[in-house]
């Protein structure tokens, strides 16, 4: 039996022979004026030939279409020296919004996106290892609100992403319940159908993450660049000539499972000092009686010396992995972001860049802190059905026949 053919997002032309068909093209030709509309606050179709090659006929066509379907509006015309006026282009924010939902081990997101990119309306609950009942219940509480502080009806709405760790039921962290392991091989589609009956795209948070900052973050400027998530885990993405690098299984820049050599423990693996859960354990093994990073004070002398310990830690963890990644990718950045707290997140930030300038290696890429921060996740969550229904992809022109 011949192996079944794998749709990746990701899939690049380069590793492809397959060609594509007229109604391919034109609806990647859509897609690709589309996003030049988005990118910019208005624009003619004079400047989307200028910019998109295609020819006027084609630009008049497709915009008509982006109209019809409430997607593109025209505000009004732009005075030009000479002749007639051009009429001026401009997205439709809510032609249709598309919901993110990030359910991590100790958080729950969920957002509406509109077709600008912009967060319309955002509802957010801390909650410890929330199992699937619980993940529908805060969905079906919220999801009316949701929409209704957004301005949309269920009718605008595109589909559905969901950013979540992989190994959500798997991976051992402090404090996890015997039974979370119901997580394992569920799937996230049919448990969300009945309270969100849209299409709906799986993607691991660190990945969707790395989306996000690629499409309205710190990365957007950026051909290429490594992403790390410091959440209750860690993940990382990594974005090479502004494409997602899913890998073979989509395990890809799994940074927090690699082995950390500068921790004593057999089998200690990164993530089990850099992530908020391990910090958390610390102070607690200092301790103190902290929960959650909210009740964190760094201004008390006992709490800001393990914070000082933990950052430490963090570092020295990092070192070897980002040189490694250094030395590999050589991307244009290192991309830091998660739900940490911003100031503990500059610290590491800055550790990290002190200690390896005076590493021994080739030349450093820069360390930035990632634009998006907490939500970078559900954000990115949140543009994965645009990605697959509206805006351009290598892979859409490649689905020959799908």
């Amino acid at each position: 039996m011949d192996k079944p053919i794998r749709e990746a997002r990701g899939a690049r032309l380069a590793v492809s022979l397959s060609g594509t068909n007229l109604a391919r093209a034109s609806d990647y030709n859509q897609r690709v004026v589309l996003q030049a509309i988005r990118l910019s606050p208005e624009t003619s179709r004079v400047e989307l030939s200028r910019t998109t090659g295609l020819t006027a006929p084609t630009i008049a066509n497709i915009t008509r279409r982006l109209i019809d379907a409430g997607l593109v509006k025209e505000v009004g015309r732009l005075q030009g020296p000479r002749g007639q006026p051009a009429i001026q282009l401009t997205i439709e924010p809510l032609g249709c919004v598309a919901i993110g939902l990030n359910i991590d081990r100790d958080h729950l997101t969920l957002v509406a996106l509109d077709l600008a990119g912009q967060v319309r309306s955002r509802i957010a609950q801390d909650i410890a290892f929330a199992m699937p009942e619980d993940v529908v219940a805060f969905v079906a509480h919220n999801l009316e609100s949701l929409l209704a502080e957004a301005g949309v009806g269920r009718d605008r709405v595109i589909g559905v992403g969901v950013a979540v760790p992989n190994d959500l039921g798997v991976i051992t962290l402090p404090g996890r319940p015997s039974d979370y392991d119901r997580w394992a091989g569920l799937s996230i589609p049919a448990l969300l159908a009945p309270v969100m009956p849209w299409p709906t795209v799986i993607e691991n948070d660190a990945a969707a993450a790395a989306i996000g900052e690629a499409q309205a973050g710190a990365g957007s400027p950026l051909a290429s660049f490594f992403y790390i998530l410091i959440n209750s885990g860690l993940g990382g993405g990594l974005m090479i000539d502004r494409h997602f690098v899913e890998g073979a299984n989509k395990r890809s820049a799994e940074l927090g499972l690699l082995p950390d050599a500068t921790n004593p423990a057999q089998g200690a693996v990164v993530q089990d000092i850099v992530s908020i859960s391990a910090l958390l354990q610390m102070l607690k093994e200092a301790g103190l009686d902290i929960e959650s990073q909210k009740d964190i004070r760094p201004a008390d002398p006992q709490t800001d010396r393990v914070l000082e310990r933990w950052v430490d830690l963090a570092a020295k963890a990092l070192i070897a992995p980002l040189i490694n990644i250094t030395c590999l990718i050589d991307p244009d950045a290192i991309v830091i972001g998660g739900r940490l707290d911003t100031a503990l997140l500059d610290r590491l930030i800055a550790r990290l860049a002190g200690a390896l300038t005076v590493t021994i290696q080739p030349p450093m890429t820069t360390i930035i802190r990632g634009a998006l921060a907490a939500d970078a996740p559900v954000i990115g969550a949140a543009l994965l059905p645009f990605l697959d229904k509206l805006l351009p992809s290598d892979a859409i022109l490649m689905q020959v026949g799908r």
